[in-house]
């Protein structure tokens, strides 16, 4: 089993506040990591419910009753949306056992939807509960930075059952049936009722625009639908955090800057996937091969930057652009260049892009295996030097 670099953050958490939510996509192995947690802790100090399961569903007939028995222990809920009313029902304890000094380490609770979760626990656990995003797996969870292991996570993507099947023709089918479990069965468990061959079809729009500016109107267009419908079922990919909506940097720095926002599908195997790519062989003669590492890189970027970080790119109405702006402090800025290449080359703008967002640090990141100095202040790093750099950010947590 690979240990996830996110579990020390997430024990961290749990010593510091009464709820934790680990939130992620279906599969993404968050179960594993709570599972992890328990058997650290044994049967005297935590339990586990999945609440897919009816028989532990029926232990929460009675909720209060049943958490007051297991007073002392961290209490790990599993698929929580499938019992929404139990939140306030969990302020009602934490606030007892505050009340008896018991402060944290109460409750870890796993979620799917991130907006659906967000919104109900804001409204009855504010104060009292912190919010984690799972990623698949990272370059920083492989235990070694052999390039072959990287290159497969790159192509499979970096759910477990897909990085770690032992073929390629496996890994590709595992990802189809996740894709068609997803739009057939899951989402519809959501409350969702969006017809699965529609919202494939927006999804795979989505997969060939990768990296691309968002054009709503255009995608409502090529899907006959309005464009608040379009909207809506964007807004539903994100929420699943399947795909992520980079929004523009939007200073004002005198200059006419683009405020659409920049769309990607976050794990690059489900992007292979929808575009039917299964192999490196595929993807290295593929047009999607720069956007596909480039969205590799900016996830695996943002998941090493601290919680408070905020993500944005940069481009102006001229052209000049930055993949990816990491702002870890309102006067603390990082940017990166995030190029597929071994031998890469800056394009023209960025360091006047990089004097407009008054970056602290510059980094152009590439496919190589070495780090060393470029011109003008820039710093050449390959991804997991890069991430390693960014992670060094979030050990004060």
């Amino acid at each position: 089993m690979i240990r996830r670099s996110i579990e020390d953050f997430v024990r961290i958490r749990l010593e510091q506040f009464p709820c934790v939510a680990i939130l992620g996509p279906r599969q993404v192995g968050k179960t594993t990591l709570a599972q992890s947690i328990v058997a650290q802790r044994g049967p005297e100090q935590a339990v586990y419910l999945d609440l897919e399961n009816p028989a532990d569903r029926r232990r929460l007939d009675d909720p209060r009753a049943f958490l007051d028995t297991q007073d002392g222990k961290l209490v790990v809920l599993d698929e929580i949306h499938r019992t929404p009313e139990i939140f306030t029902v969990l302020r009602g304890v934490i606030d007892d056992r505050r009340r008896k000094g018991q402060r944290a380490g109460h409750f870890l609770i796993l979620g799917s939807v991130a907006l659906d979760l967000l919104k109900q626990s804001s409204e009855s656990l504010a104060g009292r509960m912190t919010h984690i995003e799972m990623p698949p797996f990272q370059p920083q969870d492989l235990p070694s930075a052999d390039p072959a292991a990287l290159e497969t996570l790159w192509v499979r993507g970096g759910f477990p059952d897909s990085f770690l099947a032992p073929t390629d023709d496996v890994s590709f089918a595992w990802r189809q049936a996740f894709i068609r479990s997803y739009l057939e069965r899951d989402i519809p468990q959501f409350g969702l009722r969006i017809p699965a061959e529609t919202l494939e079809r927006f999804w795979t729009m989505l997969a060939h625009t990768q990296g691309g500016l968002l054009n709503a109107q255009r995608l409502a267009s090529s899907l006959g639908v309005n464009w608040h419908t379009a909207q809506h079922y964007l807004d539903l990919m994100v929420d699943l955090l399947l795909v992520r909506r980079l929004q523009p940097w939007a200073r004002n720095t005198g200059k006419r800057l683009i405020k659409s926002p920049k769309i990607y599908v976050r794990d690059p195997g489900l992007l292979h996937t929808l575009l039917n790519i299964p192999t490196a062989y595929d993807l290295l003669g593929h047009p999607v091969a720069g956007a596909s590492w480039e969205g590799y890189a900016i996830e695996a970027l943002i998941a090493a930057a601290p919680p408070t970080a905020r993500a944005y790119f940069y481009r102006t109405a001229t052209g000049i652009e930055l993949d990816l702006v990491l702002e870890l402090s309102a006067s603390r800025r990082w940017v990166f260049e995030c190029k597929r290449s071994t031998a890469p080359q800056l394009r023209k703008g960025f360091h006047l892009a990089c004097q407009d967002v008054e970056a602290e640090r510059r980094m152009l990141v590439y496919a190589g295996s070495v780090s060393y100095p470029g011109a003008g202040g820039v710093e050449v790093m390959p991804l997991l030097d890069a991430v390693k750099a960014v992670r060094t950010q979030s050990t004060q947590i």
